[in-house]
């Protein structure tokens, strides 16, 4: 167990220090840390540049129609779901298995549509956090550990950069464009 003496500087609260694997002897895993963190601050400054009208307008995704709250909400779920398959990798109690991706983003969709924003993204930055705990708390990485946090991190993150990058844009067009007439959107 390791001792903090007076002097010791306390551990940075900002967030990346807390949730960095201790110590990090393995330069792979360091670089999957960092690529996961980089892009999860990216699409968090991206929503940061919405208001809160924008970030719950549909045009996302359509059919079925998602907006940037709806994105967020899908993360979050995908973050807990990988924190559940590291724990049962951690109790070695891990057994692969399919599901229907379909199924499940519709199911998270419905179930977060009426919840307000500020409890969606509580609930995806928790679950991401939770995510991180339980794999760094492997001791080591496993093929099936680094599929699940790939999957739920910045490999999936870069499936939907894009798209969130291009709508994003398009959504503070509309906002900041002069308006030509009162048809005009």
């Amino acid at each position: 167990m390791a001792t903090v003496k007076p002097n010791d500087d306390p551990p940075s609260l900002n967030g990346r220090d807390l949730l960095r694997p201790q110590p990090d002897p393995d330069p792979g895993m360091a670089a999957e840390v960092d690529l996961e963190a980089s892009r999860w601050a990216e699409i968090m400054a991206l929503v940061e540049l919405l208001t809160p009208d924008e970030r719950s307008a549909p045009g996302y995704f359509l059919d079925p129609d998602w907006s940037v709250k709806d994105l967020v909400a899908h993360l979050g779920w995908w973050h807990a779901e990988a924190r559940s398959e590291l724990l049962q990798i951690a109790a070695r109690m891990y057994d692969p298995h399919d599901f229907d991706i379909d199924r499940r983003n519709a199911e998270t969709l419905a179930a977060r549509k009426a919840e307000p924003w500020g409890l969606v993204l509580a609930q995806a930055t928790g679950a991401r956090a939770w995510m991180l705990e339980a794999w760094f708390g492997l001791g080591g990485r496993s093929n099936a550990a680094n599929q699940w946090v790939r999957k739920a991190g910045a490999e999936h993150y870069g499936e939907h950069l894009d798209r969130l990058r291009a709508w994003v844009a398009e959504l503070i067009d509309l906002r900041t464009r002069p308006r030509v007439d009162e048809r005009d959107p």
